[in-house]
């Protein structure tokens, strides 16, 4: 289950996307276009959210619902922004602090967390889809399961030293992608949340709330939408918006695909590129995708 990272060069691809120019998008209507981008060929704002092209935002309800999102789609990104109704941040009265949230599976850090991470996973209804009917054994399942698939599963990753790399990998992207954005002038905290171990989702948005966070950018660390995997930590982030009365007036723009970008496609034919190299024979190779769990 463990998801290949490609470091920092992904981080700066993922800094790419987020800083890509616009056009603004008053051809859309109502509100100014946002984007963390900024150019000399127009006045753009300190925050705007784009993907190559124009970008038009939806104003609806703070609640993420795709189906009332004007969606921004490119060859290259695909992006979701809601607005609320009824309130705005305003940055000439309140001071702008951007924060950008990268989302990830996450793994166990150790031979013990296996099984308890093994459960969290099992027990997403978006892994495992029971009927109606059925769905007070979701967690029952999930123990069963886990349990059973817990000493296989330890040693894959005993074998890799005892523990997924990810969270380390994500932390470095995190790092790195603040550095890309600093570079071009772009203050923003960037927080990390997994979905099936720690820092959960929910950790990462009591710390964004903490700092006082007044437009929220979210990039799944998955470069293809999928409702087992972005989907399902995106479902976990509207439901904790729908409760939290803090989201009312947050503008929050989400990246739910990014595998088209150039440095994205780049990075992943280099790395297999190094990696045929090292077989005396690479044309003979074939394509194996290992899963930990």
């Amino acid at each position: 289950m463990e998801h290949g990272v490609l470091g920092s060069r992904c981080a700066a691809g993922a800094g790419q996307i987020l800083t890509t120019k616009s056009r603004a998008a008053a051809s859309c209507g109502y509100r100014t276009s946002t984007s963390v981008a900024s150019s000399p060929k127009h006045d753009v704002k300190p925050f705007q959210l784009a993907a190559n092209g124009s970008s038009c935002l939806a104003n609806t309800s703070p609640v993420l619902k795709k189906q009332q999102n004007l969606s921004v789609r490119s060859s290259s990104a695909h992006v979701v922004t809601t607005f609320d109704d009824a309130k705005g941040v305003s940055s000439s009265v309140v001071e702008e602090k951007i924060g950008v949230l990268l989302l990830n599976l996450g793994g166990p850090e150790t031979l013990d967390d296996v099984q308890p991470f093994l459960f969290n996973l099992f027990a997403d209804p978006d892994i495992i889809r029971l009927p109606r009917l059925f769905r007070f054994l979701q967690r029952p399942l999930a123990k069963l399961i886990s349990t059973f698939r817990a000493p296989k599963s330890k040693e894959g990753y005993a074998s890799i030293g005892g523990g997924s790399p990810l969270r380390k990998i994500t932390d470095e992207q995190a790092n790195a992608l603040k550095i890309a954005l600093e570079k071009k002038n772009l203050h923003t905290n960037i927080y990390v949340g997994m979905r099936y171990w720690y820092p959960f989702t929910e950790e990462a948005i009591d710390q964004i709330k903490k700092d006082k966070i007044t437009k929220l950018v979210v990039l799944p660390l998955y470069p293809q939408y999928s409702i087992s995997t972005s989907g399902s930590s995106i479902r976990v982030l509207q439901n904790i918006v729908k409760e939290d009365s803090y989201f009312a007036g947050l503008p929050i723009s989400i990246i739910e695909s990014w595998y088209q970008r150039d440095g994205y496609v780049k990075s992943m034919a280099d790395l297999i590129e190094k990696e045929l190299s090292a077989f005396s024979n690479p044309e003979e190779c074939t394509w194996c995708a290992s899963d930990l769990c």
